[in-house]
């Protein structure tokens, strides 16, 4: 990093805001695999970070000569190690990437499986795939960097890989999922896909507008895997995006608010190219006399922005004290029954913001559209 950057950001009046520049700081250059010899020095040209994963694009060089561009993923496992625990297993020294790369030229797409290595030093699993293992022909690997190369070293090639990574800039998304080791140590009995536990980002989908038909199963997209998107900024229009319809969203078929024209729009703005735990950005609009259904998150927080109209929100009584002096009612909550809640009247610049374990629900009983901006995301 530019040492100027550092005087900038350490003045009193930044001090605030020193966490706009952290994300820049989540590697350190010592812990890349290559830098146990001085004879290589690596180029990181971007580093993106989503729930426990790591990965870092860029060039290594070997004498102060170009030698290889490589991507390297760094993953800790959080979710994976409980879903292993449940099958009486442990996670131990290696786990299974499946990967897949998309860049620009949609020809040079392809994907592939890669092994990665506990490595303490990060206190996580970790891999570099580098485009060439090779060195120049007039030079030579450090013995210290050559034990660490091979099939499923922590330094590694994958051939179907080599087109996207020769232009290591044109690589904008990768895709990733990741299993279990396929050998259950010290047994050694092989654990096969099927059995596998996996960690594919809670079975991760998403929306798009391909029918206008409400609820229809043509709009979720089933991923299956998480996407790190290379890409720096964004500029969209909201209006411009085509909504997704839902008919009675979050609730039960006995609710009472069920009817067959209670449907609602949102606007999915940004979804998957989120990093950190963001699930969604979305803007959701509740025609007059619609409802949102109450229901309870669990391991997410959503936060509600109202930007137009006027409405009623519903808060778990209880979840927010403040909240105590407005009038309580009771609602059937998505697959809980009926609790009791908080009737809190909502127009633009109100704020309702749900943690793990709270419930919510909207409802437009006026002339006008409600319309409100919703974040989502998860807490572990």
């Amino acid at each position: 990093m530019d040492p100027a950057f550092n005087d900038i950001q350490s003045n009193p009046w930044n001090e605030i805001f020193k966490i706009v520049f952290f994300p820049d700081r989540i590697y350190h250059a010592e812990y890349l695999n290559a830098t146990r010899s001085p004879r290589y020095r690596y180029n990181v040209r971007e580093v993106r970070s989503y729930l426990g994963i790591n990965a870092l694009k860029g060039e290594v060089y070997l004498d102060g000569k170009f030698l290889s561009n490589f991507l390297r993923l760094e993953y800790r496992s959080g979710r994976l190690v409980e879903q292993v625990r449940e099958k009486k297993r442990l996670l131990n020294s290696s786990v299974i990437a499946w990967v897949r790369l998309l860049p620009e030229d949609e020809s040079k797409k392809a994907e592939g499986r890669v092994k990665l290595n506990y490595c303490p030093w990060i206190d996580a699993y970790e891999v570099e795939i580098w485009e060439t293992l090779e060195p120049p022909a007039t030079s030579y690997h450090d013995f210290k960097v050559l034990d660490q190369m091979g099939r499923n070293g922590a330094i590694t090639r994958v051939k179907a890989f080599n087109p996207a990574l020769r232009d290591i800039k044109a690589l904008k998304q990768i895709e990733l999922a990741f299993r279990e080791n396929d050998r259950n140590l010290p047994t050694g009995y092989q654990i096969s896909d099927a059995d596998a536990c996996w960690d594919n980002d809670y079975s991760r989908s998403h929306q798009e507008p391909r029918t206008q038909d409400p609820s229809s199963p043509q709009n979720t997209v089933d991923d299956q895997n998480y996407l790190i998107n290379f890409q720096r900024g964004w500029f969209l229009q909201a209006p411009d995006i085509q909504p997704v319809r839902y008919r009675n969203a979050m609730m039960d078929d006995d609710n009472p608010d069920r009817a067959n024209d209670n449907i609602i729009d949102m606007r999915w703005i940004v979804q998957r190219e989120l990093g950190g735990s963001t699930i969604f950005f979305h803007e959701v609009t509740i025609p007059p006399g619609k409802v949102e259904g109450t229901h309870q998150h669990i391991g997410t927080e959503e936060l509600y922005y109202i930007t137009e109209g006027e409405g009623i929100a519903y808060m778990r009584v209880g979840d927010d004290p403040a909240t105590d002096k407005y009038p309580t009612v009771e609602r059937q909550v998505m697959g809980l029954g009926k609790r009791e809640f908080k009737e809190l009247p909502v127009k633009s610049g109100s704020v309702i913001f749900t943690k793990s374990g709270g419930m919510h629900g909207i409802r437009n009983p006026g002339t006008e559209p409600l319309k409100f901006v919703a974040f989502l995301y998860h807490t572990i």
